[in-house]
């Protein structure tokens, strides 16, 4: 059973939380914290001039939205939006916030991640927690 948890949330399509929400349920001891966490990746400056100046606000109002409706399905869950990197920004989230177990869902792989890498494997390379992986 865990304490602190960390489920790092991808809202992309071919990607369902639900696997990792009802897991981070199952492992939890009762007074655990849940922490939902979603990464905004940075868009480069030459983009950004092409977009309203409301359009990052309004985005992240409802990535925020989101991530607390799937946060109330959970007790001691919350979210919590923040920006960077993806594999980079959920590690250094963990080692200030000292998870003791980061559940990450995973897309089935193709040559993309061959070559490149996914966020998830990223983040079981260099975790210092534990790390489950759910498909």
């Amino acid at each position: 059973m865990y304490h602190n948890i960390l489920v790092p949330i991808s809202f992309d399509a071919e990607r369902d939380t639900s696997g990792s929400l009802k897991l981070a349920q199952v492992l939890a001891t009762p007074d655990a914290q849940v922490t939902l966490l979603h990464v905004v990746e940075h868009i480069p400056n030459y983009a950004i001039s092409y977009m309203p100046s409301e359009y990052l606000t309004e985005a992240r109002k409802a990535i925020q939205t989101e991530l607390d409706e799937l946060a109330s399905q959970l007790p001691n869950a919350k979210g919590i939006v923040i920006e960077g990197h993806s594999g980079r920004t959920i590690l250094d989230w963990a080692q200030a916030n000292h998870p003791d177990l980061i559940i990450m869902a995973s897309h089935r792989p193709g040559m993309q991640d061959l070559l490149l890498g996914s966020t998830a494997s990223h983040v079981v390379r260099h975790a210092g927690c534990a790390v489950h992986v759910v498909r």
